[in-house]
């Protein structure tokens, strides 16, 4: 993401909550402050109906964060 971010080509990372953590560690490393939306944990466990609702919940902060 931090190469396409250099290039001009935004970017938002798309984790599951469970994920918070290690992901602002990650960027303080890389001292890269990524786009990103959190989504409900798990979702590997999740039927098509569901994760198309958790897509259809996240889809309008994934656009405002494109677009910032």
């Amino acid at each position: 993401m931090r190469d396409l971010d250099g290039r001009g080509l935004p970017g938002v990372f798309v984790l599951t909550t469970e994920f918070e953590g290690a992901f602002a560690l990650q960027n303080q490393a890389l001292g890269f402050a990524g786009a990103k939306v959190f989504v409900p944990h798990p979702v590997q466990n999740r039927t098509t109906a569901e994760l198309h609702q958790m897509a259809d919940e996240a889809f309008a902060a994934i656009t405002e964060a494109l677009a910032r």
